[in-house]
């Protein structure tokens, strides 16, 4: 089992290194895929409050904000991604911070989206717990991230998380994704594919 704390050090550490080419990276290349989905799943439902966790540079609030008039917030655990986001974007809340410990008062927001993040959290159930608490109670949660065509080839990718240099911590299936919601208390609606790589859900508290 990996320990936690060099988990969440060594993803800082990467985003840190990676922040001013992340769009050229191999990964900011690979969650492009997602992108659209997620932006059109906002606009759909027309939120006033929007929280991007694990925001990296913004790009998401960055097509989100040229459409949809919002109060937009962005919480990362790299100092280095959120100063390229402030580079780029005004008017957005953006903060460092841990997504297991929110710097928000509960029942703020609409809309959290969680992007290509959820697969680096060590302790996933207690970023769910945070997220329903500054969720409003008729919020919803959208969420992607990478994910493998079959379950056993998840099995194996996930054998090797431990050797990660970029703090991935689990892959997760669809069957898993939406059981650890549902046990924490949300009802999984929307599933879709943008490719066989990744998955983007949406999740409302039941």
């Amino acid at each position: 089992m990996k320990n936690t704390k060099n988990t969440k050090q060594t993803t800082i550490d990467y985003f840190n290194s990676t922040a001013k080419d992340y769009d050229q990276s191999h990964d900011g290349k690979f969650v492009e895929c997602m992108y659209e989905d997620i932006v059109n799943r906002v606009l759909d439902l027309k939120p006033k409050t929007v929280l991007d966790l694990g925001c990296g540079n913004g790009n998401i609030i960055a097509r989100l904000q040229k459409r949809l008039n919002a109060d937009y917030y962005g919480l990362d655990i790299s100092e280095a991604m959120i100063t390229q986001a402030e580079k780029r974007l005004h008017d957005v809340h953006f903060m460092v911070g841990d997504a297991e410990k929110m710097p928000y008062v509960a029942d703020k927001f609409d809309v959290i989206i969680c992007n290509a993040s959820f697969h680096h959290y060590p302790h996933p159930k207690a970023v769910i717990c945070e997220m329903q608490r500054v969720l409003k109670k008729d919020g919803t949660l959208i969420l992607g991230d990478p994910t493998a065509p079959f379950k056993v080839l998840t099995g194996f990718l996930n054998s090797a998380m431990a050797h990660s240099n970029s703090g991935d911590h689990h892959i997760y299936h669809k069957s898993e994704i939406i059981d650890l919601l549902s046990q924490e208390g949300f009802q999984v609606y929307g599933w879709a594919k943008p490719n066989y790589k990744t998955f983007v859900l949406n999740a409302r508290l039941s």
